[in-house]
């Protein structure tokens, strides 16, 4: 039986201002960050359909009947403004339907959520991301800080798994290789704290009606996540279990 779960964000943009005394000039750099992800996914017998943030903002889809064209969702890195703010809502005021709300009641109907951390999802830099008091956050086993919620670690955190019994960490080792920093969030009343990080929770797992749903306050790749720990061996195993888990498969 096929696994299909879609991916929005990872992805971004760069302009840069190359000064050079009197004079200046402008490059653009186009990224993504969702190939350790994808690929682990790929061997984990998921079919991934990606869509980048700039592409999301358009072609998310809109409806729970839509979204249950898929086992999972995954959003990594992509505000909310990016799915509430369709362009022909920002630039024709037109009025669409909450993709928010969309994809929380996709969940209770039996949908699987995956957030990972990053600095545009759960608050992020400077509180932009704005999950907290959003749907999104009502379908989630945790509850997110209304401010910044970064914390940085460049000195390196070693991740410790809570709950060895979980399917989400079945056959993993232990020691996992250190991450650079993560999003601080609660867990709710009911969600399972699978491993922390720091003083704070590193994955949650949850019920929300029918369906059920998995935050990582970590990120997936770079730079939150360094080589050491996308090339880590426990890297595909992880990511598969942890959306297998979130799909109910």
């Amino acid at each position: 039986m096929s696994k299909r779960i879609l991916i929005a964000g990872e992805s971004w943009t760069v302009h840069s201002i190359h000064q050079k005394g009197f004079d200046s000039f402008t490059t653009t750099e186009y990224a993504e960050g969702v190939r350790w992800l994808k690929a682990a996914l790929e061997a984990g017998g998921w079919d991934v359909t990606y869509q980048p943030a700039h592409v999301a903002a358009r072609d998310f889809p809109f409806t729970v009947e839509d979204l249950a064209t898929y086992d999972c969702v995954l959003l990594s890195d992509i505000g909310a403004s990016t799915l509430l703010l369709h362009p022909d809502t920002f630039a024709r005021s037109k009025v669409l339907p909450n993709r928010l709300a969309a994809v929380r009641d996709y969940v209770a109907q039996g949908g699987g959520l995956v957030m990972v951390g990053g600095y545009l999802t759960f608050q992020g830099i400077d509180a932009k991301a704005q999950y907290a008091g959003s749907p999104i956050e009502e379908a989630l086993p945790v509850t997110i800080e209304r401010g910044d919620d970064r914390v940085e670690a460049p000195q390196g955190v070693v991740p410790k798994v809570e709950n060895g019994g979980h399917a989400i960490v079945a056959e993993l080792e232990a020691e996992w290789p250190a991450l650079l920093g993560y999003n601080r969030f609660a867990a709710k009343t009911g969600g399972d704290v699978v491993a922390s990080v720091g003083n704070d929770p590193l994955i949650v797992a949850g019920d929300f009606g029918k369906g059920r749903s998995v935050a990582f306050a970590s990120d997936c790749g770079p730079h939150w996540a360094p080589p050491p720990f996308v090339e880590w061996a426990g890297y595909n195993r992880l990511w598969t279990q942890l959306c297998d888990w979130a799909a109910g498969k």
